[in-house]
C-alpha cells in the first residue's frame, strides 16, 4: 500500500479549524479523492514532533503555514535539512505554498515577500509545454501567498507559471522532487474563508475580486491527482 508523511508546518486558524479541518486532513481528503488505496500520517512540527529520517519514508508532503520560511524560528533550519536529505536520497516529496517555497529555499533559490502583494482566490496558470506530469495549456487552483519564490534552484524546472507569480511550480532536476505554490488541497468555501481573513491586510476591492473569481471552475481534483500519482509511482 502506497504511504504519505505528510509534514505539518502551520495550523489552520482557529476560527476555521473545527469546520474546515486541519492543512493535513486537507491533503488527506485531496489524496483519497485521487486515489482510495493511499495511507498517510502526520509529522506535526507546530505539535512538537520531531522529523524523523526521511530514509525510511515512502513518499513526503509539506503542508502550508502563516510562517515565512525566511522567518527566524528554530524549526526552519532542521527542516530544510531533511528537505535536502530527502532530495539527495530521491524519496519522493511534493510541497505546497510554504512547502514549495520551503523546497525552493532549502535547496537554493531565493523566496521573498513579493511587492505584487496578496495572491487570493482562483488564479490561472500557465502550463509548460511537455512538462511531463501536468496535461493541458492552463490550469485554474486557489491561492492564498504574498510570499513568492522569486528566483528557483539552478537544477528546477519552471512548470506552471503566471504573471503575478512567475515560478507558481517547480520540477527539480532529480525528478523526485515537486513543489507547487497554490492550493490544490483547498475547497471552495475555505478559500474564500482565507479573502475574509485578509480584510484589514489587504485592499478591499482585491478581496471582492478574490472571492467573486471562486465562482468559476477549479482544477484542484485535476492537480490532487497529479500530486498524488508524483508521490505514488514507481521508480526505476
Amino acid at each position: 500500500m502506497p504511504h504519505i508523511t505528510i509534514i505539518e508546518t502551520g495550523l489552520v486558524n482557529s476560527r476555521y479549524r473545527e469546520r474546515h479541518g486541519t492543512y493535513p486532513q486537507m491533503f488527506e481528503r485531496m489524496i483519497a479523492a485521487a486515489d482510495p488505496s493511499v495511507a498517510c500520517d502526520v509529522v506535526s512540527i507546530p505539535g512538537g514532533e520531531r522529523l524523523p529520517d526521511p530514509a525510511g519514508m515512502d513518499a513526503i508532503l509539506i503542508t502550508g503555514s502563516p510562517a515565512g520560511v525566511y522567518d527566524g524560528f528554530d524549526w526552519i533550519a532542521p527542516l530544510e535539512d531533511f528537505v535536502r536529505k530527502a532530495h539527495d536520497q530521491r524519496v519522493p516529496m511534493v510541497g505546497v505554498c510554504f512547502g514549495h517555497q520551503l523546497i525552493a529555499q532549502a535547496l537554493g533559490g531565493t523566496v521573498r515577500k513579493s511587492e505584487k502583494g496578496w495572491g487570493m482566490g482562483r488564479h490561472v496558470y500557465q502550463l509548460a509545454p511537455d512538462n511531463g506530469l501536468i496535461e493541458g495549456n492552463e490550469i485554474a487552483i486557489a491561492c492564498s501567498h504574498q510570499d513568492q519564490v522569486v528566483v528557483p534552484p539552478a537544477s528546477a524546472r519552471t512548470i506552471m507559471s503566471s504573471t503575478f507569480t512567475p515560478h507558481a511550480a517547480l520540477l527539480h532536476a532529480n525528478g523526485t522532487t515537486l513543489s507547487v505554490q497554490p492550493h490544490p488541497e483547498f475547497t471552495v468555501d475555505y478559500a474564500d474563508a482565507l479573502c475574509d481573513l485578509h480584510r484589514g491586510h489587504a485592499a478591499d476591492d482585491l478581496i471582492a475580486t478574490a472571492k467573486a473569481s471562486l465562482a468559476e471552475p477549479l482544477d484542484h481534483a485535476r492537480l490532487g491527482g497529479v500530486v498524488t500519482r508524483f508521490l505514488t509511482e514507481r521508480r526505476t
